[in-house]
């Protein structure tokens, strides 16, 4: 056979019917589903009637022809080739008298999410509804009964008061409301979080002190006041002023350095923890203190075989061809390295540049520059920068042409 129907609910109350909805079963048999069939019985008798004597595939249902005022049960049975299911039942009777506007919670914009209050305040929360005849109202705590000597519920005919005098972190938790008229319902759920500021960190530790700097580390709160830790506040006070400062907030891990520390100072460090609440009430205290030393540092030549260190010539960057214009001075250029420094020799079409006033060479920081002043068409050719020193040589070359002036 197949399982129980899903959901049953009462979605329409008139003065001589009302209407019932439910959702299909989780298992239909292994024939399927021929359909549903709903029973009513008067309150206070065992005389259950079917109101379709067929089966049907709908599961919506008006039940008509009922007096004004009458009680009643209501249960509703999945049908199949297999079998008839357990029938699914209304808890309450279906009170027939028109509902002339249903049930409805108009549960407040910044009450949907969790409403965080923090120990010790007033928890004072309003929450509007609807609904004609007079709806009933229920309020519970996951599914059990208020403390009435700590929770103060008032209801009008349009609202619902909630009301802590002095929360405490046992308040927090899931609240459920139901505004219930004839059977038709509406539900909403008030999530509540109590909190209050953490406590401090634990294990604080002065975990190595170089040069400007100092590394620290603790251990989360074991208190984090009913709230998640939002992160650290770290702070340090030098021995001469006595003051505190911070240096970082809201650091989310439980190590940091803290650098540019003053040389001569000793500093203490402290770290606080933060909720949504705030900060804790105290802060870890680490127990060492870091003094900034100056460094002596001597200076020793690093001992490398004077071989290790020579290298013959390399051009890093050669030279590039190049075109001028006559009576306009020109530069070529290329790069070299080499140790010990390179001696360098200009040629063009391999005859060495000598004292020339027209050229001018030059070297700087590995960068070789040979200037032709003012050239003229006898100035175009092949040049080549040639670098020389014990291990050996390299060279490199490019061709310049000179045009007539534009």
């Amino acid at each position: 056979p197949p399982s129980c129907p899903l959901s049953l609910a009462v979605e329409e109350v008139t003065e001589n019917s009302f209407t019932l909805t439910w959702k299909a079963p989780e298992q239909t048999g292994r024939a399927g589903l021929d359909g549903y069939v709903v029973e009513i019985c008067k309150d206070g008798s065992s005389a259950w009637t079917a109101v379709n004597q067929e089966p049907f595939l709908s599961t919506r249902c008006t039940v008509p022809n009922l007096s004004s005022g009458d009680k009643v049960q209501v249960r509703v049975v999945a049908v199949g080739a297999g079998g008839t299911s357990v029938p699914a039942t209304l808890e309450q009777p279906v009170l027939v008298r028109e509902i002339l506007q249903l049930p409805k919670i108009r549960m407040p914009r910044h009450l949907r999410e969790t409403y965080i209050r923090r120990v010790g305040d007033a928890v004072n929360i309003m929450i509007p509804f609807q609904g004609k005849p007079q709806p009933e109202v229920s309020w519970t705590k996951g599914g059990q009964p208020l403390d009435a000597s700590r929770i103060h519920i008032r209801t009008t005919a349009r609202d619902t008061v909630f009301y802590i005098r002095q929360a405490q972190r046992g308040d927090s938790g899931q609240y459920e409301l139901a505004v219930r008229i004839n059977g038709a319902e509406d539900t909403a759920t008030l999530h509540i979080q109590v909190v209050e500021p953490p406590g401090p960190p634990q294990n604080l530790k002065l975990v190595d002190v170089w040069g400007f700097n100092v590394a620290l580390e603790w251990s989360p709160p074991a208190d984090n006041g009913n709230s998640e830790i939002k992160g650290y506040r770290v702070q340090k006070s030098d021995k001469k002023s006595g003051k505190w400062f911070t240096v970082l907030e809201r650091c989310s891990r439980t190590s940091c350095t803290v650098s540019d520390l003053i040389i001569g100072n000793t500093y203490s460090f402290r770290v606080f923890a933060e909720n949504a609440c705030g900060l804790s009430d105290s802060a870890a205290l680490a127990p060492a203190l870091a003094s900034i030393h100056k460094t002596k540092t001597t200076y020793q030549a690093e001992k490398v075989p004077q071989r290790d260190m020579m290298e013959p010539p390399k051009f890093t960057q050669p030279l590039t061809d190049r075109t001028t214009t006559r009576g306009y001075s020109t530069h070529l250029f290329c790069s070299v390295r080499g140790f010990p420094q390179p001696k360098i020799i200009w040629l063009k079409n391999q005859m060495e540049i000598r004292e020339d006033p027209k050229y001018i060479a030059l070297i700087e920081q590995g960068v070789c520059s040979l200037e032709i002043r003012k050239p003229g068409p006898f100035d175009g050719g092949v040049y080549t920068c040639k670098a020389v020193n014990a291990l050996g040589e390299a060279s490199v070359d490019c061709r310049l042409d000179v045009k007539g002036e534009i």
